[in-house]
């Protein structure tokens, strides 16, 4: 960070095991570079995809065989992530949209965020200019870690919407608890309701095909990150900023194109696909906890 050094001594460092078909030398030598540029920053914006919750037990859906591994009712029924991931069922067939929904909410409040978030946590409050996460992530995480300044780019699971809607109104979904039928994968009654209108409710996700996803949330996140970014990288003495990408996949490559278009400074941290521009910054091929106690055993 801006202002440090090094860690002296090298047997806190933990081993760095090889990945992604490159020595572990050569990955060594990465974390060393991206080290490097953590200590330079002023500022750190954070870029994370569903990569980041792995390390916390959170299921990936990458592909269906990876969605049926952690839903295997699904793979019975044949149904794939992104057909749920639709919000006609919310119409059609609430209570299967619900089991889905309902399923994760519980899940993602009973999930631990990993030491990682914590990291992240401690560089941002020691930096001059602060850290902004920008997140596809719908599970809330980062906000459970402690960390306040987030824009969730496709909303939160912990946030709901009139299913119309019948107007611009979220609501948090504190209180709200859905009863799902582990076999079926359905939700019981009753099911969350709109407080001004009485229809059912859904989260505040953006959902594939979603032309009724509620945006004021998240653009209101979007223009606090714009405004931040402007003042970091702006005329002044914070220091330069380091963008730090951490399992953000090609599959919706909205969380890695807003990376790579502030790259120069970029740090990516992604197992499977970790390839990045000449020039661009320092490719790390680790999962999001490894790398990020290796990075953070090379700073004071």
């Amino acid at each position: 960070m801006a202002g440090m050094t090094h860690a002296s001594q090298a047997g806190r460092r933990p081993p760095v095991t090889a990945s992604a078909g490159r020595p572990a030398a050569t990955v060594e030598a990465a974390l060393d570079a991206a080290a490097a540029l953590l200590a330079g920053a002023g500022a750190l914006l954070v870029c994370a995809g569903a990569g980041m919750g792995v390390d916390s037990g959170l299921p990936d859906f990458r592909g269906d065989a990876g969605f049926w591994r952690a839903y295997p009712p699904y793979e019975r029924l044949g149904l794939s992530f992104v057909e749920l991931a639709d919000p006609v069922h919310f119409r059609d067939d609430p209570t299967l949209a619900w089991g889905f929904y309902g399923h994760r909410l519980g899940l993602y409040r009973a999930t631990r965020p990993h030491e990682g978030f914590a990291v992240l946590r401690r560089w941002g409050a020691r930096l001059p200019g602060g850290m902004y996460v920008f997140t596809s992530n719908v599970d809330g995480q980062f906000q459970r870690a402690g960390i306040d300044a987030v824009a969730e780019v496709h909303g939160s699971i912990h946030h709901l919407q009139c299913v119309g809607p019948c107007g611009g109104e979220i609501w948090p979904a504190d209180g709200v608890e859905v009863d799902v039928d582990p076999e079926t994968m359905r939700a019981g009654e009753p099911l969350p309701r709109c407080p001004s209108c009485g229809d059912l409710a859904r989260p505040n996700i953006l959902m594939f095909g979603d032309g009724s996803w509620v945006s004021e949330r998240t653009d209101a996140a979007l223009r606090t990150c714009e405004s931040w970014l402007d003042e970091v990288t702006g005329p002044g003495d914070a220091g330069p900023l380091v963008v730090v990408e951490i399992g953000a996949g090609t599959a919706v490559p909205t969380v890695r194109r807003t990376a790579e278009s502030l790259a120069g400074r970029l740090i990516r941290i992604n197992p499977a696909q970790p390839e990045i521009r000449p020039g661009a910054g320092v490719s790390l091929p680790l999962a999001a906890l490894p790398a990020l106690t290796a990075l953070a055993a090379r700073l004071p």
